[in-house]
């Protein structure tokens, strides 16, 4: 404690806000990655990695329809402005449950394809029953997004841990008590409720029609391409586990789901968290020169937190997976490296995106985001034809040869524009 209070002295109000939120995630993913490691180790030895592939299909297909509903819609409550908040979060709230609903239809014809098509009965009513989650998201996504424009992260950080946490909880018991792939997937419903619990009783909000509402032209161009660039995201987190299953078989996909999760799954959980936060905290400050120092703080403070535990977590893999997890999965721990180090590259990205976002240039993190995403699943599928650990290589070079460069371009070009808004301001003052 005493340290915490030495560093804060040492820093501005800005960063303070920006490391306590962190501190407020970090400790909650903290607590929820001990509960998922626990989870982990239950299922890894009480299923066979058939089972987990089965799981692993069903899990990925929905991650890639639930994309969907991150249309970007909440973030222009973040952006709007306070004399538009009222307005905006009442059209938002029927846009929420408008595009979900559609989402949930989607997710039925997905299902059903799966099962006319490929005639994978039981991944396909899997994904069918998780459609319902759709049901839950509406009713409190608008709180969602006014928790996150107040600042207050401790509370959304630990309303989201609360249900990660019931979700593993739940897990471990059913496939103690029925090992089977629906043990792994059902729970994903299960928790939907605690969530909108949580979320509504944290934060007061009711439609408001004397308030009025924003045009819908407000949300297009936004969320189109918020849209557009979670979805290739999505494609690079899922697809390649369908490669897997399709090129090297569903045990194969078995293993790479548990090194996924094992490693790279661990390590995002507090990337996603340092997006999360930072692009609220640049949304904060319209001025460019602000915005900037917020930002080269922020990703220094990150880089020097999460840098070193994803490089312990690279090197130790080959001595814990084996030992915490079980000999079965000893041939995994390379492959657990390996994804643990695509954590550095996708910190980069994070950055990117909650940058260009707050600026404005939804067009330039789309494309940044496809062209990533096409190298990245390119090199895996590539890679997938020798073997899975050449596949694993291949995604995480696609990702260190995309963001970091890409980052390091992002930062000099603000620099340059800065340096030319403050010329110009010199010499409007001559």
């Amino acid at each position: 404690m005493a340290i915490w209070n030495h560093v804060k002295a040492k820093l501005n109000k800005d960063s303070t806000w920006f490391l306590s939120s962190l501190a407020a995630y970090g400790s909650a993913e903290l607590l929820v990655r001990v509960i998922r490691i626990v989870a982990v180790i239950v299922i890894a030895r009480a299923v066979s990695p058939e089972i987990m592939g089965l799981a692993a299909l069903s899990l990925s297909l929905f991650e890639l329809v639930r994309v969907l509903a991150n249309a970007g819609i909440g973030q222009k409550i973040i952006l709007a402005s306070a004399s538009q908040l009222p307005a905006t979060a009442n059209t938002a709230h029927r846009l929420f449950w408008i595009w979900c609903m559609l989402v949930a239809i989607v997710q039925l014809c997905v299902a059903a394809l799966l099962h006319i098509a490929f005639e994978q009965t039981d991944a396909a009513l899997m994904l069918a029953v998780l459609s319902a989650v759709y049901l839950f998201m509406p009713g409190g996504l608008v709180q969602v997004f006014l928790l996150m424009r107040d600042g207050k992260m401790a509370t959304t950080a630990r309303i989201a841990a609360s249900q990660t946490i019931a979700d593993h909880l739940l897990t471990m018991i059913f496939v103690i008590l029925w090992p089977s792939a629906w043990a792994i997937v059902l729970p994903k419903l299960l928790t939907a409720p605690i969530w909108l619990i949580a979320v509504r009783r944290a934060r007061s909000w009711k439609y408001n029609a004397a308030k009025g509402t924003a045009p819908a032209r407000y949300f297009v161009t936004f969320s189109l391409g918020v849209l557009g660039s979670e979805m290739l995201t999505a494609s690079r987190m899922h697809l390649d586990k369908l490669v897997v299953g399709s090129v090297l078989g569903v045990k194969a996909l078995g293993i790479y789901y548990f090194a996924f999760n094992a490693g790279l799954g661990i390590t995002t959980s507090f990337v996603t968290a340092f997006s999360t936060i930072l692009f609220p905290h640049l949304c904060e400050v319209k001025d460019g020169v602000q915005r900037l120092q917020r930002y080269r703080r922020s990703f220094f403070l990150g880089a020097v937190i999460f840098f070193p535990l994803i490089l312990a977590q690279a090197a130790f893999a080959p001595i814990y997976v084996p030992l915490v997890f079980g000999q079965q999965w000893n041939d995994a721990a390379p492959l657990v490296s390996i994804l643990s180090l695509a954590a550095i590259p996708i910190f980069f990205g994070a950055a990117n995106t909650a940058w260009l976002r707050a600026s404005g240039r939804i067009s330039a993190d789309l494309m940044i985001v496809a062209f990533t995403t096409s190298a990245t699943l390119l090199y895996f599928a590539l890679g997938a034809q020798m073997s899975l650990q050449m596949a694993v290589i291949g995604y995480v070079l696609g990702l260190v040869t995309n963001f970091i460069p890409i980052s390091i371009l992002i930062f000099r070009h603000a620099h340059q524009q800065l340096r030319i808004q403050y010329s110009s301001q010199q010499e409007s003052l001559i």
